[in-house]
C-alpha cells in the first residue's frame, strides 16, 4: 500500500502539470473570444483603409464565411455553406487521422482572408502572429498547432478562390460614373463634392438572393418642382423636420451616422473623421448578442456568417436600385428650391438617394438576428463608444433596425419613401436568407434561448 502511495503521489507530481496544460488548450477549442478579436481587428483596418459601406459588406461576407467553414467542425451538428451560396463549391475536410484546434483554424482563415481584402495588410498580419502565438503559448503540442494553422489556411485559400470570381476586380476598370445635367438625378454634395461610389455594385455576383434586381422596391417617387406636388412635400418634411430637431432625435441620427468618411472643415482646414460602417455597426451588435448570449465557438461563427451574407445581399440589392432611380438627394433638391441655406445634421453620402441604405440592411439584418436570437431580446449597443457616442438600449432588433431607418429623416439626408420601402426591400431580403439558408442538420434547434 505504501509502495502504491508513493507511486500515486509521484504520478501527480509528473503528470498533473501535463493534465493542466492539456485541458488549458483544449479549452480554446470552444472559446469565442479569439474569433471575436479576429474580427473586431478585420473592422478596425476597415475603419483605418476607410472602406465605402458595399465593400466593407463584401469583406464581411468572405471573411465570416471562411471563420465558419473552419469553426463548424468542432459540433458535427452544423453544415458547410458549399451548395448553398452562388458558385461555392465543397471544401477540403480534416484528416480524420490528424487532432486540430478550431478556433486556431478559424481564427488563420478569418485574418488570411481579411489581409488580402485591406490595403493595410501589415496591420492584420502582425496581429494574426500575435494572436498565433497565443495560441502556442496555450500548451498546445505542435503537431496540433500546425495542423489547425494549415487547415486555417486551406480554408481562406478556398473563400479567396471563389472570391476572385466575383466581379469585384472587374468593376475596378468600368467607366467612372457620369454626373447628368439634368435637374431630378443625384449630383455630388458639399462638403468635399465626392464622387458617386460604387455605381457598379449590382455587377458583384450575388450570395444567396437570385441576382440584385429580385427585390427591386417600389418605383421612386416621381420628381418635381411644383409645390404642390408629393416629392416636394417629401423634401419640405425633410427640412421641417431638421429645422425643429429634439434632443432625442438627434441623438438617434448621430448615433446610426455610421459614415466611414466624414470631411471636416475648420475655417480653411479640411479634415476627415473615420467611423465604422453601417454593416460594420451590425458586426459589432452580432458580437455583443454573442457575447451576452454565451454563444460558444461554432455558434458565434455562424451568427457572423448569417448576417455577413445578409448584408453583402442587402447591399447589392439596394445599390442596383440607387443607381437605377439615379434620386436626388434632399441637400441639393432643398437648397435649389426650397431653402439655399439649408444644411442638415449629416454629412450626405456621396450616391443616390433610392432607397436608403440603413433602411435596407438593418431590415435584413434584424430579421436574421431575430431569427437566431429571438424576438424579444434586451441589449446595450455600445458600438458607437470608441467614436465618443453613448450607448442606446433595445429591447428588440426589429425596434434596432426602425431606429436606424429613421434616423435618415432625422440626418436630413432621406425621404420617408425612401426609409418605408427601404425597409420592405430589406425585409424581404432577410426573410428569404432566412428561408433560404441552412447550417444544422435537421431536429437540431437553430434558435436557443439566450442566457440572459
Amino acid at each position: 500500500m505504501k509502495g502504491l502511495s508513493i507511486f500515486f503521489i509521484f504520478f501527480l507530481l509528473v503528470a498533473g502539470p501535463l493534465f493542466a496544460n492539456d485541458i488549458k488548450w483544449k479549452q480554446l477549442a470552444d472559446n469565442p473570444d479569439y474569433l471575436h478579436r479576429a474580427i473586431k481587428q478585420v473592422t478596425d483596418v476597415i475603419v483605418h483603409d476607410v472602406y465605402s459601406p458595399p465593400v466593407a459588406s463584401r469583406t464581411y461576407a468572405y471573411i465570416t464565411i471562411a471563420g465558419y467553414e473552419a469553426a463548424r467542425y468542432e459540433n458535427p451538428l452544423y453544415l458547410s455553406l458549399a451548395g448553398q451560396l452562388n458558385k461555392l463549391t465543397a471544401f477540403d475536410t480534416p484528416d480524420p487521422g490528424k487532432q486540430y484546434n478550431y478556433s486556431l483554424a478559424a481564427v488563420n482563415a478569418i485574418l488570411l482572408t481579411g489581409k488580402t481584402m485591406v490595403i493595410a495588410e501589415e496591420m492584420i498580419e502582425d496581429f494574426r502572429k500575435k494572436i498565433l502565438q497565443e495560441f502556442a503559448a496555450s500548451g498546445m503540442p505542435q503537431e496540433v498547432f500546425d495542423n489547425s494553422v494549415a487547415f486555417g489556411k486551406k480554408t481562406a485559400d478556398h473563400i479567396l478562390a471563389w472570391a476572385a470570381q466575383d466581379n469585384y476586380k472587374q468593376t475596378r476598370s468600368f467607366p467612372r460614373y457620369t454626373v447628368t445635367d439634368d435637374n431630378e438625378s443625384w449630383k455630388p454634395t458639399p462638403p468635399a463634392y465626392m464622387k458617386a461610389v460604387e455605381p457598379y455594385w449590382n455587377k458583384i455576383r450575388t450570395f444567396i438572393i437570385d441576382s440584385a434586381a429580385q427585390f427591386t422596391p417600389l418605383p421612386a417617387i416621381v420628381f418635381s418642382t411644383d409645390k404642390n406636388s408629393r416629392f416636394y412635400k417629401e423634401a419640405l418634411e425633410v427640412q421641417n423636420t431638421g429645422l425643429n430637431l429634439t434632443e432625442e432625435q438627434t441623438a438617434i441620427a448621430n448615433f446610426w451616422d455610421c459614415n466611414p468618411f466624414k470631411m471636416n472643415i475648420n475655417g480653411h482646414v479640411m479634415y476627415a473623421t473615420k467611423k465604422i460602417s453601417p454593416g460594420g455597426h451590425w458586426i459589432n451588435i452580432t458580437r455583443l448578442v454573442c457575447r451576452q448570449t454565451h454563444a460558444d465557438l461554432v455558434r458565434s461563427a455562424e451568427a457572423y456568417a448569417w448576417i455577413s451574407i445578409s448584408l453583402v445581399d442587402a447591399f447589392i440589392s439596394c445599390w442596383d436600385e440607387k443607381y437605377r432611380s439615379r434620386v436626388i438627394r434632399p441637400e441639393t433638391y432643398i437648397n435649389r428650391y426650397i431653402s439655399e441655406g439649408w444644411v442638415p445634421l449629416l454629412q450626405t453620402p456621396p450616391f443616390p438617394e433610392y432607397t436608403s441604405g440603413h433602411s435596407v440592411v438593418s431590415a435584413a439584418a434584424a430579421v436574421i438576428l431575430t431569427r437566431l436570437f429571438g424576438e424579444k431580446f434586451n441589449y446595450t449597443d455600445s458600438t458607437e463608444t470608441e467614436f465618443d457616442i453613448p450607448v442606446r438600449h433595445f429591447a428588440s432588433f426589429s425596434q434596432a433596425a426602425a431606429e436606424a431607418a429613421i434616423s435618415r429623416l432625422y440626418g436630413g439626408i432621406h425621404y420617408m419613401p425612401s426609409i418605408k420601402n427601404g425597409m420592405l426591400e430589406g425585409e424581404a431580403i432577410g426573410k428569404f436568407i432566412s428561408g433560404k439558408l441552412q447550417t444544422r442538420k435537421k431536429g437540431a434547434d437553430l434558435k436557443k434561448k439566450s442566457k440572459k
